[in-house]
């Protein structure tokens, strides 16, 4: 039996207090608590429709922004993809996924090549979902290329 590729992340700034633990030869469970209703709703359909299982707690200075708390669970993630990844042999590197979710058509290119670059052309029509700025959703996915070294086109 093949061992499961996972890995654990701890981040402890003066703004974020991060603990993660991801796997990806999972299941598709998921605990996320973030304190962003939005962000962990996302978090989750990631973990589920992925098959990863994702355990996430990010305590953080909500009363001033969901800045820092997005910006390093991003970071976070991709060092835990990057770390269960391993020396990346015997990967499928490159992926492509389109999704259709009632009037908006999404589309995700990846390749897993060790090199982190983000082109992001998502647009949104409002500033906001809920209470969540949809400014920091560039900044997320730049957050998880960089430190999961990969290549990512949204």
């Amino acid at each position: 039996m093949k061992e499961k590729r996972c890995a654990s992340v701890k981040r402890a700034t003066r703004e974020t207090q991060i603990e993660l633990q991801f796997c990806l030869d999972g299941e598709g469970r998921y605990e996320v608590s973030t304190g962003i209703g939005f962000f962990d709703h996302m978090l989750q359909l990631f973990a589920q429709h992925g098959f990863f299982d994702l355990k996430l707690s990010c305590q953080g200075d909500l009363n001033v922004d969901a800045h820092h708390c997005v910006e390093d669970v991003g970071i976070c993630l991709g060092q835990a993809i990057d770390k269960a990844l391993g020396d990346r042999r015997g990967i499928c590197r490159y992926g492509t996924s389109y999704v259709p979710m009632d009037e908006s058509l999404g589309r995700a290119v990846v390749d897993l090549s060790g090199r982190p670059f983000l082109v992001f052309n998502a647009q949104f029509k409002l500033a906001k979902v809920g209470q969540f700025d949809t400014e920091l959703v560039r900044e997320f996915f730049q957050a998880v290329a960089n430190n999961g070294k990969l290549t990512l086109h949204l």
